[in-house]
């Protein structure tokens, strides 16, 4: 595996168009993940994951699955039938994305206690 080499100073635009910025931000923003968790039991619909998420507005779950969907983390399957229904699903890069997550939270949980000493240390 390669790493890029990090010129420095490190300006805003080398950061603005590193690939691991956006990828960040989606891990670091405050729905994305939750809602990768629920769809990683299998498809839900709208209304479905608005229950299933307490806390989050319509309006922001609305934002939030078109950025998982722009970013090709979960797909979006609309049914027309009688009463119309949008479904929406991990992706096989949305569960990729996923599982590099879930490792990340079980380092997080390795080193809890050694973080929380640091905090402690400086705070």
């Amino acid at each position: 595996m390669s790493t890029a080499a990090i010129t420095v100073p490190v300006t805003v635009a080398d950061h603005e168009n590193c690939p691991v910025t956006s990828v960040l931000r989606r891990v670091g923003d405050k729905w994305s993940v939750v809602i990768l968790s629920v769809l990683a039991h299998g498809a839900h619909g709208f209304n479905e994951l608005d229950r299933s998420v307490e806390g989050l507005s319509r309006r922001m779950l609305t934002r939030t699955l078109r950025a998982l969907e722009e970013d090709g983390l979960i797909s979006r399957t609309p049914h027309w039938s009688v009463s119309p229904r949008v479904d929406y699903a991990l992706t096989d890069l949305g569960r990729s994305f996923l599982e590099q997550v879930r490792a990340l939270g079980l380092w997080a949980l390795a080193h809890r206690s050694d973080l929380e000493a640091a905090h402690t240390h400086h705070g």
